[in-house]
């Protein structure tokens, strides 16, 4: 990790950083502004639109923070001038998805309807075409909460190995099973 903490941040003209008191850095950009606490031993330098974070010595501890800071911060600006894009599938028979504003409503084969309340920070998008998958779009600035969301949407239903069926990211490869062979006779 401690070679990823070595790596420059090349900001975007577009993006701003601020470095507050208690090593809070806080991002904006034109799809938003997202804030992280660092630990207070790391050193944060913006220089010509660059950003560089410094250890303070060679233990373990400080280069796995390293890498995990510049990694934390590279996704806050990429997240704020580009944003996150995931897009997950429902694969099965009856299987339904509908949102009214950031109530998403699942129909995923059980004998009641799912209904998940999104963030605010989190733009969704759901598509039912006739002869083709329902899909579910969400975009949003802050990679570890679409992730988050993503990840609770799935927990619905995984994607099982037999029949395929589930809640899965678009071009995701499931493996899959055979099923019971049939008896060979004696």
């Amino acid at each position: 990790m401690s070679r990823i903490g070595k790596l420059p941040i090349t900001l975007p003209s577009s993006v701003s950083v601020n470095v507050g008191d208690n090593n809070l850095i806080t991002v904006k950009g034109p799809k938003g502004e997202l804030h992280q606490q660092v630990h207070p031993d790391m050193k944060i330098s913006v220089e010509d639109g660059t950003l560089t974070i410094e250890r303070p010595s060679e233990s373990k501890e400080h280069k796995s923070l390293h890498g995990l800071y510049r990694s934390l911060i590279n996704n806050m600006t990429i997240g704020v001038s580009e944003g996150f894009r995931k897009e997950l599938e429902l694969i099965g028979v009856g299987f339904r998805v509908t949102n009214t504003g950031q109530l998403l409503e699942l129909s995923l084969g059980l004998s009641h309807p799912i209904f998940l309340e999104l963030p605010q920070e989190v733009k969704v998008e759901t598509k039912m075409e006739r002869n083709k998958t329902p899909k579910i779009i969400l975009e949003s600035c802050d990679k570890q909460l679409i992730g988050q969301v993503c990840a609770k949407i799935r927990s619905f239903r995984k994607p099982e190995p037999y029949k395929g069926k589930g809640v899965r990211f678009v071009g995701e490869e499931v493996r899959r099973k055979s099923g019971k062979t049939a008896a060979t006779a004696k």
